[in-house]
């Protein structure tokens, strides 16, 4: 039976194995992403993983591939997208840590904690996080930004939400979002227009009925 459904097509393929490492990953740290582990997980013979992969180390690169695409290079384009102010650049960019289909935290956390175990990951970590500062810096260069402000202050977007990160912080997404005006005042220097905020929260399902309602 195994060996029917590790030859049944699509549920070999490399996609399958992949979104179980993924799984896995996220669950139990990269010390549990194995072969077996995962071939049992599928039900699947291991010879269909060897089909898909050369190895557990060639599996382990394109997880990590994921993450770079996904989180850096979404991090990226939000970074560049068209705004007509500094602030709904800073919302473009706030959109990846509100929605998980650009940003991927939980992705995140796990990837940063396996860098804690591995010098090579550690080093693309650290790769990340200078093109992601980069990014942000650039966008505040675009609004007038010195080059020197501009990295401060995109440091202090990007650490903030690695903190939370790191941290494993659990807050409301209402309670978040009522704290957005005084972020964005400290990111900026300015108060922010409630037109931009309006459409902030309108594009994350957030009304300000639920934001007045949230507290610690």
């Amino acid at each position: 039976m195994e060996q029917t459904l590790a030859d049944s097509g699509w549920r070999g393929s490399p996609d399958v194995w992949l979104a179980a490492a993924y799984e896995t990953l996220l669950e139990s740290g990269v010390d549990a992403v194995r072969i077996q582990t995962l071939s049992k997980k599928l039900n699947l013979a291991r010879t269909s993983f060897y089909r898909s992969f050369e190895d557990r180390e060639e599996l382990l690169a394109a997880l990590l591939a994921r993450w770079r695409e996904k989180n850096t290079g979404n991090v990226l384009k939000q970074a560049s997208a068209y705004a007509d102010t500094l602030v709904e650049a800073i919302l473009n960019v706030s959109d990846c840590w509100f929605n998980n289909d650009i940003f991927d935290s939980r992705f995140e956390f796990a990837v940063r904690s396996w860098a804690m175990q591995s010098p090579e990951i550690l080093a693309e970590v650290h790769a990340a996080d200078r093109a992601r500062i980069g990014a942000i810096a650039e966008m505040f260069a675009r609004f007038g930004e010195e080059p020197f402000a501009a990295d401060v202050r995109a440091r202090n977007i990007y650490l903030l939400q690695i903190g939370y990160i790191s941290m494993q912080m659990k807050e409301d997404i209402a309670l978040r979002m009522k704290r957005m005006p005084e972020y964005l005042k400290g990111f900026t220097g300015k108060p922010p227009k409630q037109k931009d905020l309006d459409r902030f929260f309108a594009r994350h399902g957030i009304t300000r009925e639920q934001m007045e309602a949230a507290h610690e």
